[in-house]
């Protein structure tokens, strides 16, 4: 039983690195061929109708999290009248999610032309564009969303993995080509449901093949209605949170700033959301463990683990605050151009963002594995509406500097020293806060200086090539903070312990292979 676990979770691992790697590179390569092609308003454009669109599909957020929980036990005993009940639930609550977001999403048609600042492609019909993307956010849910939730609990994920990473190759490849053939946006538009539709279809299909006994039929008791509803609602208002951020401040971009600012927006963000993906593997690492200890360990012991794991994390966090901080411009300028690039105080407003996000994260793990998405329902629905109001006021006056500014206020007030308070009061203890503020300000202070030498030093390079530059910027960028990181902490109790446990695993690979 344990042996299958552990081989379903690297077959799960690999297809997962193999599919994020896909959809972290197909979007880069994409947003060229249209900036090529057609320029930064098709860019801009289709930037804040996605942005629209995953703020309508927060009807879904939530539910899915809560439905896969539900499914986990009734697997775990083969209940296969009590799963197919569940799937049954859960089609007909899609097929609602579905249709909420074609009728508010039709409601928003008539403010489009105040959600874009300036002109827009005059070749492009606004209405008949966005009703493509409208189209493509809610044909999923009407074609087997639900089957998802099996491949999760059957441990499967490499099914879904594999299907999209196909899917996805071919829908760039498709759009780049259509671009270039034709540089027709509608064709390029239309290719996204069309690929929707398939991949849902083929899904279906592999699952279908794989879990034959599971069909969407029968119904479930009130009870496990009621339970579910109090489940998803503490699920939504988090995972909502998490999906306005970036959305909110697109659609605020375009309104105050236009289409071109809000695709050279986007193309920045993309780059910070790549790094922030790469940094979640870490902490994909450390959940299944840290849900196992909160059941089994005591809070001292927990929060002894947290301060080790969260010092590895933080300075994985640094160091790729400071590979931002000094790759963002030259990278910029050789994917995009210099006309689709920001000053440099915003890149570095946007490397304070990033590490504020990260700042969080492994304390964020501790309060998911302790089940605190209800009682954090209140400081998630303030970050939303914080951010919205401050997008707004300091938007209007201080353009994108005080949208990205409305954001890192809000993050760090609700998600940061909001959120401790709560996972401290609840879990750790609030005798412990002091202890968790100081040894990460300590080390915020590390990676502050860490960045600012290493920024100092390709700061002063005057190489003409652009990728000779952008590689010697990249072999600083490694070997400086390694240096300087071992320097200051070569004597600390986490960082040893860190270097123990390295070479205790090297030591027993070359054991077993010898």
């Amino acid at each position: 039983m344990q042996s299958g676990v552990v081989e379903k979770a690297k077959r799960n691992l690999l297809f997962g690195v193999i599919n994020k790697s896909i959809l972290m590179i197909c979007p880069f390569v994409e947003r060229l061929v249209i900036q090529m092609v057609l320029g930064s308003q098709y860019l801009g454009l289709g930037s804040l109708y996605t942005s629209i669109l995953n703020v309508l599909s927060l009807t879904e957020l939530g539910f899915g999290a809560a439905m896969v929980y539900n499914m986990y036990k009734p697997v775990a005993e083969g209940d296969v009248e009590k799963v197919n009940a569940l799937l049954g639930y859960y089609r007909k609550v899609y097929r609602i999610v579905g249709a909420a977001i074609l009728l508010f999403g039709t409601m928003v048609i008539p403010f489009l032309p105040y959600l874009i600042e300036g002109s827009h492609p005059a070749d492009v019909n606004l209405t008949y564009l966005y009703l493509i993307y409208l189209f493509n956010a809610s044909i999923s849910y009407f074609l087997f969303a639900y089957v998802t939730s099996l491949v999760v609990v059957n441990q499967r994920d490499d099914i879904q993995s594999a299907v999209n990473s196909v899917i996805k190759i071919l829908l760039t490849s498709s759009q780049a080509v259509v671009l270039l053939v034709t540089s027709n946006y509608y064709l390029f538009a239309i290719l996204l449901p069309v690929f929707t539709i398939a991949n849902n279809l083929w899904l279906a299909y592999r699952v279908k093949k794989c879990f034959p006994q599971y069909k969407p039929q029968g119904s479930i008791s009130e009870s496990d209605k009621k339970g579910l509803r109090k489940l998803v609602f503490g699920t939504f208002v988090n995972q909502a949170c998490l999906v306005t951020r970036n959305a909110l401040d697109s659609i605020c971009v375009s309104a105050f700033l236009g289409l071109s600012f809000t695709a050279i927006y986007n193309n920045y963000y993309m780059v910070l959301s790549g790094a922030a993906t790469c940094v979640a593997i870490i902490c994909n690492a450390f959940i299944g463990g840290v849900g196992i200890h909160v059941a089994t360990k005591s809070v001292a012991e927990n929060f002894e683990e947290l301060k080790k794991i969260d010092f590895l994390y933080l300075i994985v966090g640094g160091w790729c605050a400071t590979f931002m901080l000094c790759l963002y411009q030259p990278f910029m300028q050789l994917w995009m151009g210099e006309d689709m690039m920001f000053p440099m105080e915003v890149v570095i407003m946007l490397c304070v963002y990033f590490y504020l996000l990260k700042l969080g994260d492994m304390r964020s793990m501790y309060s998911s594995a302790k089940g605190l998405w209800w009682e954090q329902r209140y400081r998630a629905l303030t970050e939303t509406l914080l951010n919205l109001v401050l997008n707004v006021v300091l938007g209007k006056f201080f353009g994108v500097y005080g949208i990205i500014a409305a954001t890192m206020i809000s993050l760090f007030l609700c998600n940061y020293v909001w959120s401790v308070a709560i996972v401290f009061r609840l879990y750790f203890s609030l005798d412990r806060r002091k202890e968790y503020y100081t040894y990460q300000f300590k080390q915020s202070l590390v990676n502050l200086f860490v960045a600012a030498v290493t920024y100092l030093l390709v700061s002063k390079l005057t190489i003409e090539n652009l990728y000779l530059r952008l590689g010697i910027r990249v072999v600083i960028c490694t070997v400086i903070p390694a240096i300087v990181y071992y320097l200051i902490y070569r004597k600390n109790e986490n960082f040893q312990y860190l270097i123990s446990r390295i070479l205790k695993r090297n030591k027993r690979r070359h054991h077993d292979e010898g």
